[in-house]
């Protein structure tokens, strides 16, 4: 992985923050999910219970992502931030 992804990776996140307004729902769980695939690879750890309706749907947008690279998931969150203004 190049050192040119990884700053530009952390540097979304960061723009992310200073975003001027909030994303939908949808878009969210595809930023988490971009980003966890990106920093951690393949989803791990137990499912979330029933009745954690924001943990079992992150968890589900993450396993969504389940066999992709994580250069590829960097680059997908990269571009993603930045098509909301980040």
């Amino acid at each position: 992985m190049s050192d040119d992804l990884r700053s530009q990776f952390e540097q979304a996140y960061l723009d992310l923050g200073r975003l001027g307004h909030r994303p939908d729902n949808d878009t969210l769980l595809r930023i988490y999910a971009l980003y966890k695939q990106g920093s951690e690879g393949d989803v791990h750890g137990e499912k979330p219970g029933f009745f954690d309706f924001v943990g079992t749907a992150k968890y589900e947008a993450w396993a969504t992502l389940k066999g992709t690279p994580r250069e590829v998931a960097m680059r997908d969150y990269v571009a993603l931030v930045k098509s909301l203004g980040g």
